[in-house]
C-alpha cells in the first residue's frame, strides 16, 4: 500500500509515541487489525501481522496490563521497559515512514526521540501518581493509558492528522501538568529570614 508521505509521517509519530505508553499492546493492536483486515497496513508494518507476533505480543500485553495496576511495581517495570518502548518506537515510525524498504536513520531517530518522549511523560506522571497512597489513582492511570492506546490504534489509520494533533497537545498538556506538579512539590522555598 502506498501512502501520501504526509501521512505516513503523521501515522509514524502517533504509533511511536503509543510504544512509548505501551509497547506490547500497541504492537498487538496493529498487528491484529492488519490480520483481520481491519487496517491496511504499510508493506513494512505487516510483520505485525504474523501470527507469532501477535501471540507475544498479545501475551506480554496481558501481562504488562496487570502489572501496571499496581502501585511500585508499575515504576519499576516502567523503568526496564525504557529498554523495549523506545526501539519499539523506533522501528514503528521508520516501519511506516520507509514506504521504499530502507530505515532511513532520521525515521528512527524521529520515531526513539518521540517513543522516549511519551515513555518519560508517562513514567513520569506515574511516579508522582504513585505518592498517593491509595491504590484508585494508580488504576485509573493505568486504565486511562491502555485506553488511550487502543483507541489511538482505532484512529491512527483513519484520521492520521487528528490523532497526530491529539497526541502533540497531549504531550503539550501533560508536559505542563509534570513541570507544574514538580515545582509545587519540590519547587523553591523562600529563604528563612535570620533569627
Amino acid at each position: 500500500m502506498q501512502l501520501d508521505s504526509t501521512i505516513v509521517f503523521a501515522i509514524g509519530i502517533v504509533l511511536a509515541w503509543l510504544a512509548g505508553i505501551r509497547a506490547y499492546l500497541t504492537v498487538f493492536g496493529v498487528g491484529i487489525a492488519g490480520y483481520f483486515g481491519w487496517l491496511d497496513l504499510p508493506n513494512q508494518l505487516e510483520i505485525a501481522q504474523s501470527p507469532w507476533v501477535i501471540g507475544v505480543s498479545g501475551i506480554l500485553a496481558a501481562v504488562e496490563f496487570f502489572t501496571d495496576k499496581i502501585p511500585g511495581v508499575d515504576s519499576v517495570s516502567d523503568l526496564l521497559q525504557t529498554l523495549l518502548r523506545v526501539p519499539a518506537g523506533a522501528f514503528l515510525a521508520a516501519a511506516t515512514m520507509s514506504q521504499d524498504g530502507e530505515f532511513g536513520a532520521g525515521a528512527l531517530a524521529t520515531g526513539a526521540g518521540v517513543a522516549l518522549t511519551s515513555h518519560l511523560l508517562k513514567s513520569g506522571s506515574r511516579a508522582l501518581i504513585n505518592t498517593s497512597p491509595e491504590p484508585v489513582t494508580n488504576w485509573t492511570a493505568s486504565i486511562g493509558e491502555d485506553l488511550a492506546v487502543t483507541g489511538g490504534i482505532a484512529m491512527v489509520f483513519a484520521y492520521p492528522w487528528l490523532t497526530f494533533g491529539v497526541v502533540a497537545v497531549i504531550t503539550l498538556l501533560g508536559a505542563l501538568m509534570i513541570w507544574w506538579i514538580w515545582r509545587r512539590l519540590f519547587g523553591r522555598r523562600p529563604p528563612r529570614a535570620a533569627a
